[in-house]
C-alpha cells in the first residue's frame, strides 16, 4: 500500500499522478518551466505513472561544503579556506524575520501544500498563457531545496552543474520524486533550515549565516526586518539584486518582499512601510579565503598543509576522494606551527632581506625527534602581486616548491662525514687536501665506477693548503678534503646516508653519483635540509616531517592524520661526532656570525659557485633550521657587490647573510625554551707539519673565505703540479699525488704541489 505523506493528504504517487495529469492536459508548464506537447513529457517511454515509481526514491544529500579553519599548535587561527563560504546554523539561530521573508517571497503556501503546489502550477499556467512565455514558475521551496542539493553534489564540475540545472522535464520529474521523499522524511521546519543553509546569496556567500556576515557583518539570528527582506530578495537573482553593485535594484526587490510579507500577514502594513522607508545600510565584510589571508607570513605553511591533505592517502584513497573531502570543508585542522617560532622567522626575514631585493630568502624550522615543522617563511610573500609568489621556496616541487630547488654547497659535507664515520673512518682522519687537484678517478659508486675525464676541484683560497684533519676541514669547509674522503669511501655510502636522512633532490630525481656531490651541487629545499640536520640533533634518529596534528570534521569526528615515522640513520656515536664537528663551525669556523651565545648549537655554512646560493643550516638539541638565500627566479643572481636588506655586501657567504638570519630566527623561537646540551666526543687535533704551521701563522682570512663550492655540477678545472708526497707520515693514495697544469672551463688554475 502506498505510503501516505506525513500530515495526511495524497500519497506521493497520487500527487505525482495528479500533477502530471494537470501538466499533460495543460501542455505548458511543469514546476515553472515550459513543456512541449504532452507526448514529449519524458514519461512516454514508460507510458504511465508507474515509470515515476521506478525512479529511485533515495535522495543522497551530500554534506554541505563549508569553510575550513587552519589552526596553529595553540589553537589560534592561521587562515580560513573554502570551496564555498558557508557556515551551517540551526533554524533557532536564524532570525524569525528571515524565515518569514524567504517563505513569503519564494513559496507563500509552503506550510499548506505538499511537495508540489497544484494551485501554484495552475496559477503559473494561466500567467504564462497570458504572456505567451514562461514568466512565472511554480517550484515549491522543497523543490528548490532538492535542486540545490543536485547543484551542491555537482561541486565545481561545470558539466555536472549544467546537468543539475538543465531545464528538462526529466530533471524536473526526478526533482519532484525527491521532493516528495524529502517532505515525508524531514518535515517543514527541517526543510526550511536546510534550504536557508544551502542557498546561494551572491558575493560568494552560501547559506544565510555567511550571507548575513557578508552584507551586514552580523549573525543571521540578529537580522532586522528590512535586512532579512533584502537577503530574501537576493535569492531569485543574486547578480541582478546584488545590493553591493546595484543598490537601487536591490531596494526595489527588498520592498517587493516586504509588501509580500504584509500581504500574507507575516507583518503589518505599517511595519512593512516603515521598513520600506529605511535606506539600505550595508556593513560589508569582504570574503577572506585561502592561504593568501594567513597571519604572520604563514601562507606557505598553510599551502603546504593543503598539499599534504590532497596528496596523503590517509585522507582518501584517490586524488579525487581527497579533493572531495577538502572542498567539502567544514574541517578544523590543527597544525604543528608554533606561533612564537613563526613570528620569529618572519621578524628575522624582515630585518635582513627586503621583499623588493633582487634575491630572496626562505627559512624552515623543524623540531628534532618529532618531525614537527614549527616555522616556515620567506621574503617574497604569498600572493600574486609584484614581488609576491605562490612558489614555496622551502618545499620540494611536488609540494608546491621550486622546480629544481637550490644547490646546497658545503652544507652537504656533514652527510659525507657521517657516511665516512659509519664506514669506520676516524674523526681524526687527515688528508693532504691541496689547494686544487683533479677529481680522483675512478671512484666507486653503487654501480659502475665514476671515471674522471678532466674535472678538477679547488678550495676557496690559495691559502687553504693541507694537510687537514676532519675537525679543521669541517670548520674551514675545505673542498679538496671532502673530495678525497669520498674517493676513499666511495659515493654509494654517501647517497645511502642521504637517503636515510630523507635528502632528495627538490625535483624528485635521484642524487647523481658523482664526486662533486660532496660540494652540494644538487638542488635541495630548506625543509629537506632542516629535517636532515634535525637527525644529528636527535642523535642519529631520522623522523619524517609532519605538519598536521589533528583534523576534526564539521560533525565532530576525528579524521586520521599522517604521523611521523622514525628510523635510525646512524649510530648515536656518529651523530655525536658530527655534532662535535659542527659545533666547531659556529665556535671558530665559517659560521661564527650565526652562533648562539646562550645555548649549545651547531651548524654548517654553504656557498655555491658564482655565489648564486648561500646557506646556513644549524641546530640545537631541540630545534633545527635551514636558511637559504639566492635568486628567486630562473635567472641566477651572483651575490657580489649587492645590497640585501639595505646592507651592502662585496661578497655573500653562508655565514654572512644566511647565518644572521638563522641566528635571529632561532633565538626568538627558542626564547624561554629549555637549553639542553649536546653529547659530544673528544676529537684530538693531530700535529701538523711545522712548515704548514709557519705558513698559516699570522694569517687572518676572515670567517667565511674558505667555502666556495661549485654548483650545477661544474667544478672548476685546475691542476696540481706537485710531485711526490710532502707528508711521508700520512697515507695518501698514489692517484691523489701530483697533477698536471690546470686549464679548462671551470676557471681553475694550475699550481705547484705543496
Amino acid at each position: 500500500m502506498p505510503k501516505k505523506r506525513s500530515g495526511g493528504g495524497l500519497t506521493g504517487t497520487q500527487q505525482a499522478a495528479k500533477f502530471l495529469g494537470v501538466a499533460a492536459l495543460s501542455g505548458a508548464v511543469l514546476a515553472g518551466i515550459a513543456l512541449p506537447a504532452a507526448g514529449a513529457l519524458g514519461l512516454a517511454a514508460k507510458g504511465t505513472v508507474e515509470g515515476f515509481d521506478e525512479i529511485p526514491a533515495n535522495l543522497k544529500t551530500p554534506p554541505l561544503s563549508q569553510r575550513t579553519t587552519i589552526l596553529d599548535a595553540q589553537g589560534g587561527s592561521i587562515a580560513t579556506v573554502y570551496s564555498r563560504d558557508r557556515t551551517v546554523v540551526d533554524l533557532k539561530d536564524i532570525s524569525p524575520y528571515m524565515q518569514k521573508a524567504i517563505v513569503a517571497i519564494e513559496d507563500a503556501r509552503f506550510y499548506d501544500h505538499g511537495a508540489i503546489d497544484l494551485k501554484g502550477v495552475l496559477r503559473a499556467l494561466n500567467r504564462n498563457a497570458q504572456t505567451g512565455g514562461v514568466t512565472q514558475g511554480a517550484s515549491t521551496l522543497t523543490q528548490q531545496y532538492v535542486k540545490n542539493v543536485f547543484v551542491e553534489e555537482a561541486g565545481d564540475d561545470p558539466t555536472k552543474v549544467a546537468q543539475a540545472t538543465q531545464q528538462t522535464l526529466g530533471r524536473k520529474v526526478r526533482e519532484l520524486k525527491y521532493a516528495i521523499q524529502v517532505e515525508e522524511e524531514l518535515g517543514k521546519k527541517k526543510i526550511l533550515e536546510n534550504y536557508l543553509n544551502i542557498t546561494f546569496f551572491g558575493q560568494q556567500a552560501y547559506g544565510i549565516e555567511s550571507a548575513s556576515k557578508r552584507y551586514f557583518s552580523k549573525s543571521a539570528k540578529d537580522l532586522k526586518l528590512e535586512e532579512a527582506a533584502l537577503l530574501a530578495g537576493i535569492v531569485q537573482s543574486p547578480s541582478r539584486y546584488d545590493p553591493v553593485n546595484d543598490s537601487e535594484e536591490a531596494t526595489k526587490r527588498r520592498n517587493t518582499v516586504l509588501q509580500r510579507m504584509a500581504d500574507v500577514r507575516d507583518v503589518s502594513q505599517a511595519e512593512a512601510d516603515r521598513a520600506k522607508a529605511t535606506p539600505i545600510k550595508l556593513n560589508v565584510s569582504r570574503p577572506k579565503n585561502g592561504c593568501i589571508t594567513a597571519v604572520s607570513g604563514a601562507g606557505f605553511f598553510c599551502d603546504y598543509v593543503r598539499e599534504v591533505f590532497l596528496s596523503d592517502p590517509v585522507f582518501g584513497k584517490t586524488k579525487e576522494d581527497r579533493a572531495k573531502v577538502w572542498n567539502q570543508g567544514g574541517l578544523k585542522i590543527r597544525t604543528t606551527l608554533d606561533p612564537q617560532a613563526q613570528q620569529s622567522v618572519q621578524a628575522s626575514i624582515k630585518d635582513h632581506v627586503y621583499q623588493s631585493d633582487k634575491i630572496a630568502t626562505a627559512v624552515t624550522l623543524v623540531e628534532p625527534g618529532s618531525g614537527k615543522v614549527i616555522g616556515m617563511g620567506q621574503s617574497r610573500p604569498y600572493g600574486f602581486k609584484s614581488n609576491e609568489t605562490t612558489i614555496n621556496f622551502s618545499a620540494n616541487k611536488n609540494m608546491g616548491g621550486s622546480a629544481y630547488g637550490f644547490p646546497t654547497g658545503s652544507t652537504f659535507k656533514p652527510f659525507v662525514a657521517a657516511a665516512a664515520i659509519e664506514q669506520g673512518i676516524p674523526a681524526t682522519k687527515t688528508y693532504s687536501a691541496p689547494y686544487d687537484m683533479p677529481y680522483p678517478s675512478p671512484v666507486q659508486t653503487c654501480g659502475k665506477p665514476w671515471v674522471n675525464i678532466s674535472d678538477t676541484v679547488e678550495n676557496e683560497n690559495e691559502s687553504e693548503v693541507g694537510p687537514y684533519a676532519m675537525k679543521e676541514a669541517m670548520a674551514k669547509s675545505v673542498n679538496t678534503y671532502f673530495v678525497q674522503m669520498i674517493s676513499e669511501i666511495g659515493i654509494c655510502p654517501v647517497t645511502q646516508m642521504a637517503s636515510k636522512l630523507g635528502v632528495i633532490q627538490a625535483d624528485g630525481q635521484k642524487l647523481k653519483e658523482v664526486p662533486a656531490i660532496s660540494l652540494g651541487t644538487e638542488g635541495m629545499s630548506p625543509l629537506t635540509m632542516a629535517n636532515a640536520y634535525a637527525t644529528f640533533a636527535n642523535r642519529g634518529t631520522y623522523c619524517t616531517p609532519v605538519f598536521i596534528e589533528s583534523v576534526v570534521t564539521a560533525q565532530g569526528k576525528d579524521l586520521p592524520v599522517p604521523r611521523s615515522t622514525c628510523s635510525r640513520a646512524m649510530s648515536e656515536k656518529t651523530a655525536d661526532t658530527i655534532n662535535t664537528l659542527l659545533k666547531g663551525v659556529v665556535d671558530s669556523g665559517t659560521g661564527q656570525q650565526a652562533g648562539l651565545t646562550s645555548r649549545d648549537n651547531a651548524g654548517k655554512t654553504g656557498t655555491t659557485d658564482g655565489r648564486h646560493n648561500a646557506w646556513f643550516v644549524g641546530y640545537t638539541p631541540n630545534l633545527a633550521g635551514a636558511v637559504w638565500v639566492g635568486a628567486a627566479g630562473a635567472k641566477q643572481v651572483p651575490m657580489e657587490n649587492i645590497t640585501i636588506g639595505g646592507v651592502y655586501h662585496d661578497k655573500v657567504f653562508g655565514g654572512q647573510v644566511p647565518g644572521p638570519i638563522w641566528k635571529d630566527a632561532m633565538s626568538g623561537a627558542l626564547d624561554g625554551k629549555p637549553a639542553p646540551g649536546f653529547n659530544t666526543v673528544h676529537i684530538p687535533n693531530p700535529d701538523k707539519d711545522k712548515d704548514k704551521g709557519d705558513r698559516d701563522r699570522g694569517r687572518d682570512r676572515g670567517d667565511d673565505e674558505d667555502e666556495g663550492d661549485h654548483d650545477d655540477g661544474k667544478p672548476g678545472d685546475g691542476g696540481d703540479d706537485g710531485g711526490g708526497n710532502p707528508w711521508p707520515d700520512i697515507s695518501i693514495p698514489p692517484d691523489l699525488i701530483g697533477g698536471g697544469n690546470g686549464n679548462g672551463n671551470g676557471g681553475g688554475r694550475g699550481g705547484n704541489g705543496p
